[in-house]
């Protein structure tokens, strides 16, 4: 039984380190030229699909991803450069369908973004701890027991066994 589990376990591992990315790329997409088609893969993994927004062209299944794949394919085919097809792509469609957009001014929102919401997080969370602080409502400035408050509590702590 323990072999048979062991077994089992090795060949799930094996399973899960064995298998790849699933891209999206068609068969009837596929360049016949090995060197063409490893570039068009290099390029598609650059750019972002516009509908999946967060996946490569080259691992989406959209229809505008396909038909952006088909565009990169062909570009290569006519011998552009990896440059050429990307600055291509970009004229047509802009920054946004780049995955690792370039810093220049029309794309500082973009990289400047999760910093100021950062920014603005902590200074809302320290003027609310400060707030709050300010209150009494922090845990430190609790009134102690009274004489009264603690026979009661004592009492319950006997009673219960506790």
């Amino acid at each position: 039984m323990k072999r048979l589990i062991l077994a089992a376990v090795l060949a799930a591992g094996l399973g899960a380190g064995l298998t790849g990315p699933a891209l999206a790329v068609n068969p009837d997409e596929i360049l016949p030229d090995p060197r063409q088609e490893e570039r068009a893969r290099e390029v598609s993994k650059e750019l972002r699909c516009l509908v999946c927004q967060n996946q490569s062209i080259d691992d989406s299944n959209a229809e505008l991803a396909r038909d952006l794949r088909i565009i990169v394919r062909e570009r290569i085919k006519k011998g552009e450069t990896n440059e050429q097809v990307l600055q291509y792509v970009t004229d047509r469609y802009g920054d946004y369908v780049l995955l690792k957009p370039p810093f220049k001014a029309t794309t500082l929102l973009l990289w400047a973004g999760p910093f100021v919401i950062l920014a603005f997080g902590a200074l809302g969370t320290a003027a609310y701890l400060r707030n709050r602080r300010a209150a009494g409502g922090a845990a430190g400035d609790t009134a102690p027991l009274t004489e009264d408050e603690r026979r009661r509590l004592d009492a319950l702590l006997r009673k219960d066994g506790i």
